[in-house]
């Protein structure tokens, strides 16, 4: 077990800081292949639609497995995505983070994200609640789950370019 879930919450809150702003980078970046790597590969990257929580079960802007988000990437990069041609240039910033429990090697992390999306000489901004499922391995964070909360996922959603 890595020594990292035993150490005092200060230090194990700025070191799931830093991997989320590192993870918040490489989105912004959009080296999306780094991005992968971050996932252990079996949990699932959510936009839910409300409050749900029973996302296999609910409709959802998104809820892609391990497939899926390579396949997402892949649109995203190859431009076949409607929405990605050209693809906006984002900046996020992450804070107030949370972690919710620690049990094991397993993490659950809440956030808040602000991102500011500029296509077409337009900027919009959008707010949502993350949450994580980090695990903690010999190597580092690995994701598990992340869900990204809209505050306006039931409202008026235009097509998105990027990953929240």
């Amino acid at each position: 077990m890595n020594e990292m879930v035993h150490i005092n919450s200060t230090a194990q809150l700025t070191a799931v800081a830093e991997f989320i702003w590192s993870e918040a980078d490489l989105l912004d970046r959009k080296d999306y292949d780094a991005w992968l790597a971050l996932w252990e590969g079996k949990g699932f990257y959510t936009l839910p639609i409300g409050d749900t929580e029973d996302f296999a079960n609910a409709l959802n802007l998104c809820h892609d497995n391990a497939k899926m988000r390579k396949d997402r990437v892949a649109r995203f990069q190859q431009g076949f995505s409607i929405s990605s041609a050209p693809p906006a240039k984002t900046v996020r910033t992450i804070s107030r983070f949370r972690i919710d429990s620690a049990e094991g090697d397993r993490l659950v992390v809440r956030c808040a994200e602000h991102l500011i999306e500029d296509k077409f000489g337009r900027q919009r901004v959008w707010a949502a609640d993350l949450t994580y499922t980090l695990l903690v391995t010999e190597n580092g964070f690995k994701i598990h789950d992340k869900v990204a909360r809209l505050l306006n996922s039931d409202g008026m959603l235009n097509s998105f370019s990027y990953l929240f």
